[in-house]
């Protein structure tokens, strides 16, 4: 791989690391604030709205400037957000501007991939890119973890007294994220040095009601594509899924086995590192002209979801976790790259990328706002689980009978097999 390559890695992983760290910081400055229990979905929910009003304009912004960049404008905003939950504004608003930087930084990350690397290279790119993004959630996860934990708080709190006197940082969460803002910084450093490709797909116009025809035209092309639709369909369904487990592991981590805030992050750090080997094996393992092979594993996660619901010993825990995220991960990049393929075909990258980010995100919002009801209805979390893996089940189950039909009616579009390192056919 070429060195910008590994400039590019090197911005998206802090980047993740610091907004992953900072969400459990949120969530501990809520618990200062005494919110109720179902506001702490909401705070995703915030952060994720925006990824869905502004998809229309993201990917033409991420397409006329160089992505570096728009990189490092997004990280601005996103330290602009932290600061605000120091100063005091509340914690859902101050995440929501974090998710304004994060709008705009998603489709410039995965865009610079397509226009700086081949077709073939993609699949190993991607499972690059999503591998540290797993590593960054795991590790943004425990270090959001470990600096709201009270003898690491207590520690840095002391430091600060006797040298700086600063203000704004009295608690464990308000040091956690003054920490993060380095984070941060340590991302925009990279995003400065970031390769610049030759690549100009400006737009015709930049009035707001075109790209939104053009943002729903793509759309129709991409949900209409044969391929397009199966693959975009298993991701939009996997990060609804997931963001709805982000939450619910930690209420479950809780109920079934009496874990605190900080000692739950450690599971859902378990249930990432499966995802990176599930990750890594498909990169390995499955070439993108074979990538719809992998559709019946989503069946295996929704089953695997359902079966946490009846745990209550640590380690059963610990090997479901692991096992649901090594099956979301062998399942999930196959499909990304088959995704951004038939996108880059179609429409060219920033553009499928803004699509793709729209349904992630909309499926997102849908289910952390069903997520919140139920909570706010008093459901207990184990009947959310249940409820979770069999939608999960039926789900997948409907889109592998459409990818049937489509296949039945002839004339797939084809997928290059482009040179493969570790196959031999």
């Amino acid at each position: 791989m070429p060195f910008g390559f590994y400039i590019i890695m090197a911005a998206q992983f802090f980047s993740s690391l610091a907004d992953n760290a900072l969400l459990v910081a949120a969530i501990a400055l809520l618990a200062t604030l005494n919110s109720p229990d179902w506001l702490t979905p909401m705070l995703k929910l915030f952060f994720t709205i925006s990824y869905v009003v502004l998809a229309p304009f993201v990917g033409a912004f991420s397409d006329a400037l160089p992505k570096g960049r728009v990189m490092f404008i997004s990280n601005a905003i996103k330290i602009g957000g932290c600061a605000m939950m120091l100063f005091g504004v509340h914690p859902l608003l101050a995440y929501g501007v974090v998710g304004l930087g994060a709008a705009a930084y998603s489709p410039a990350k995965y865009g610079i991939l397509t226009e700086y690397l081949p077709a073939y290279r993609l699949v190993i790119a991607n499972s690059w890119m999503e591998g540290l993004t797993v590593a960054s959630i795991i590790l943004g996860t425990l270090l959001g973890g470990v600096l709201i934990s009270e003898k690491v708080a207590y520690k840095l709190l002391t430091i600060d007294v006797q040298h700086l006197h600063v203000r704004h940082l009295n608690t464990a969460p308000e040091i956690a994220i003054a920490l993060i803002m380095v984070c941060y910084l340590v991302a925009a450093v990279f995003n400065l040095h970031i390769p610049k490709t030759a690549i100009d797909h400006r737009l015709p116009r930049k009035n707001p009601l075109f790209l939104v025809r053009d943002f729903a035209q793509c759309q129709r092309q991409l949900w209409t594509d044969k391929l397009g639709q199966i693959s975009l369909a298993t991701t939009t369904l996997f990060w609804g899924v997931g963001a709805a487990l982000q939450f619910i592991a930690l209420s479950w981590a809780a109920a079934a086995l009496g874990y605190s805030l900080s000692q739950a992050t450690q599971l859902q750090g378990i249930s990432a590192m499966g995802i990176a080997v599930g990750a890594i094996a498909a990169a390995r393992l499955v070439p993108l002209n074979r990538s719809l092979k992998v559709l019946p594993v989503g069946i295996a996660m929704g089953l695997a979801i359902v079966a946490m619901a009846f745990v209550r010993n640590v380690y059963v825990a610990m090997a479901v976790m692991m096992l649901i995220g090594a099956i979301s991960g062998f399942f999930v990049v196959p499909m990304n790259a088959l995704l951004q393929h038939r996108g880059h075909v179609l429409m060219g990258a920033g553009h499928s990328i803004a699509i793709q980010n729209f349904n992630e995100n909309l499926s997102i919002l849908v289910m952390l706002g069903i997520y919140a009801v139920l909570i706010r209805i008093d459901f207990s979390v184990y009947a959310v689980i249940v409820l979770l893996g069999v939608f999960s089940v039926f789900m997948m189950a409907l889109i592998i009978q459409q990818h049937k039909l489509n296949a039945r009616s002839g004339n797939l579009p084809r997928i290059p097999a482009g040179p493969h390192p570790h196959h031999h056919h």
